[in-house]
């Protein structure tokens, strides 16, 4: 998780000193990047709850406050609320979390919660709420797993990341792949030994995961704008994620999150540049023929966007079918049912990410006649962080697989 935090939140800081140097707020929007990123360290880092919730915290003001960053518009402003309030309700279930582990382990210690958590899974250590007994480890996995689904934008509390595309591009390449997005992923792999015990919530988590991956890549075939297809692309890996914890197998959920890490902050990057460099369009279909224009944007969309497909040898293929497979040899409902619904995001993803570079880059020309004038290929500035995420994206996943 540090590699991968760190590394694209440096990529992204770099590629945004150029991206953002004719906005006279630039200053601002590189503090706020900075926040984002030290927040999500300390979220990762923290080895207890007292660490871990202002980490938590702070990605979600971050994330406040990127999407906020044009203030002055509407949509902006719209996205940015409806994104906090969102957050709230993932913060609420984290809270609960965390008190009721305190309540039963007398401890904020996570070393300490893992090592006794068998002894208090026993059907007798139980909450009491309206004179209805819980099962303790049951209502506090279900707790984090709120948590989880706030932050990573899972089925329920899925709309704000789509509309975290109101912020710069740099924003979606940060949020997405290396920050507030990923950080539900990385707390249930963290807190993960309690999760062994309660089935009941391992269950829950499969079917949110896999549901989130199915109607995310279905409804990423209908969108014409660039920077929203690649959200929607987003939200099905991480439902992906979601559900591996939920088979249970978290060292395949965090290696498939480092993975998506580059693989995503490469072509939401590189839609940057497209957009950078086509005036501040984003509809794909006023694109087109952008290929002879923006031959190194194009060679690193056509690396970034096959990767979450599981084309062979790029990142996704060694992780992605993985989890597919894991979930059809556990032989259990909720694997199942993970399974098939996870099929689905297969077929939807090839589609979107094929028709995004085909509109893009290959299709008859469109776009009006003064973006063709203007349009030009990313300086070298943007086009060194580029390239190393397409490293990144190349390599990643075949160092890591052992």
């Amino acid at each position: 998780m540090l590699i991968a935090v760190t590394f694209v939140s440096s990529s992204v800081h770099l590629y945004s000193i150029s991206y953002m140097s004719e906005d006279p707020h630039s200053p601002r929007f590189m503090c706020y990047s900075s926040i984002s990123t030290f927040f999500m360290l300390m979220s990762v880092t923290g080895d207890n709850s007292i660490q871990l919730f202002p980490g938590w915290e702070g990605v979600g003001l971050a994330s406040y406050l990127l999407i906020n960053f044009r203030f002055t518009r509407l949509q902006a402003d719209k996205a940015a609320i409806k994104a906090m309030l969102v957050n709230r309700v993932g913060d609420f279930g984290l809270a609960l979390g965390i008190l009721g582990r305190f309540t039963l382990f007398q401890t904020v210690d996570s070393s300490t919660i893992f090592a006794r958590a068998s002894a208090f899974s026993e059907p007798h250590n139980s909450f009491i709420f309206c004179n209805v007994r819980f099962h303790a480890i049951t209502v506090i996995c279900i707790s984090l797993s709120i948590g989880a689904v706030g932050k990573s934008a899972q089925i329920g509390l899925h709309t704000r990341l789509p509309d975290a595309m109101e912020g710069p591009t740099p924003v979606s390449a940060l949020i997405h792949a290396a920050t507030t997005a990923t950080a539900g992923v990385s707390m249930i792999a963290r807190c993960s030994p309690p999760f062994e015990y309660p089935p009941t919530a391992l269950s829950t988590i499969a079917f949110a995961g896999a549901m989130t991956s199915s109607s995310a890549a279905t409804t990423g075939i209908l969108q014409n704008d660039l920077k929203r297809v690649i959200a929607y692309s987003t939200r099905s890996q991480l439902g992906y994620m979601i559900f591996a914890c939920g088979i249970p197998n978290y060292s395949v959920s965090v290696f498939h999150l480092m993975n998506h890490a580059f693989s995503k902050a490469l072509p939401s990057s590189s839609a940057g540049s497209v957009i950078h460099a086509m005036s501040d369009e984003q509809d794909m279909r006023k694109m087109g023929g952008l290929a002879s224009s923006l031959p190194l944007t194009y060679a690193m969309m056509l690396i970034g966007s096959p990767s979450p497909i599981g084309f062979p040898f790029l990142t996704g293929f060694y992780s992605k079918d993985v989890i597919s497979e894991l979930a059809y040899t556990k032989y259990t409902i909720s694997g199942n049912f993970a399974f098939w619904l996870g099929s689905v995001p297969v077929f939807s993803t090839s589609h979107y990410s094929f028709r995004s570079l085909f509109l893009t880059f290959l299709a008859p020309t469109n776009p009006f006649g003064r973006d063709i004038l203007r349009c030009h290929d990313a300086p070298i500035p943007m086009a060194i962080p580029l390239i190393a995420l397409a490293f990144g994206s190349l390599s990643v996943g075949y160092l890591a697989k052992v």
